[in-house]
């Protein structure tokens, strides 16, 4: 779990600000969503490659196709 520490003449929205920029740096909420619902191993698998699937047409998309 993220820490941050009160720094001297630091406001709570500075405080807050830079905790949230760590949680999301550490990748704690999107293991949380993640983990919201049990999701089958073959179903993982299917999105999974979904996904490889579309980053692959993405890449080839903005590179032109070479």
């Amino acid at each position: 779990m993220p820490i941050v520490v009160l720094r001297p003449n630091e406001s709570q929205d500075q405080l807050l600000k830079r905790f949230r920029k760590k949680i999301v740096k550490s990748g704690v909420l999107s293991t949380v969503r993640r983990k919201r619902w049990f999701v089958s191993k073959s179903e993982l698998r299917r999105v999974e490659k979904k996904k490889a699937i579309r980053r692959i047409k993405r890449r080839q998309y903005t590179h032109g196709g070479e």
